[in-house]
């Protein structure tokens, strides 16, 4: 059994809840939102194919660039839109999550310079066969059942025993 521990009692003073460790799961998955579904849905004058919507909805700011050589600011190219959002690079994406950089080199510290990139999977298997290293994915292990419930009662036992 576990015990979820409210913030703040209700208002019957009750301030814990004892439940199943698979009743505790299916609390949690019913707050998980279906895949691919908005959380929020505009209707009427905001909503997505209202005709007049453009209307009321702010613009995005245009942005400036300072021509070279001029001082006054010109608006960047009027035919393109501007870029929302800047796609980053495969290399800085493994340094900021995995913290690995392929830009140095692992020998001399020195600065990498990457001048392909392998993606064909026909290729890459060929490559690791020749270097000696395994070129398919690993088993899975067989999925495991839930903890048996006999492992939390001594969790339980000391949140009511106080």
């Amino acid at each position: 059994m576990l015990v979820y521990r409210f913030k703040k009692p209700c208002g019957d003073g009750t301030a814990a809840i004892k439940m199943k460790p698979l009743e505790m799961m299916e609390r949690l998955a019913a707050l998980v939102p279906r895949p691919r579904v908005h959380l929020t849905r505009f209707h009427g004058v905001v909503g997505p194919h209202y005709k007049y919507r453009k209307l009321i909805v702010p613009k995005k700011k245009v942005e400036l660039s300072l021509v070279a050589g001029a001082d006054a600011a010109h608006p960047a190219d009027s035919d393109k839109p501007p870029a929302s959002f800047k796609r980053i690079a495969w290399a800085q994406l493994l340094k900021r999550v995995f913290n690995i950089d392929v830009t140095v080199c692992s020998h001399c510290k020195g600065k990498v310079k990457i001048i392909a990139a392998i993606e064909d999977p026909k290729v890459i298997k060929k490559i690791l066969n020749h270097m000696g290293l395994p070129s398919s994915a690993p088993r899975l292990a067989p999925a495991r059942g839930p903890p048996a419930s006999d492992q939390y009662d001594m969790q339980t036992q000391e949140f009511f025993e106080n």
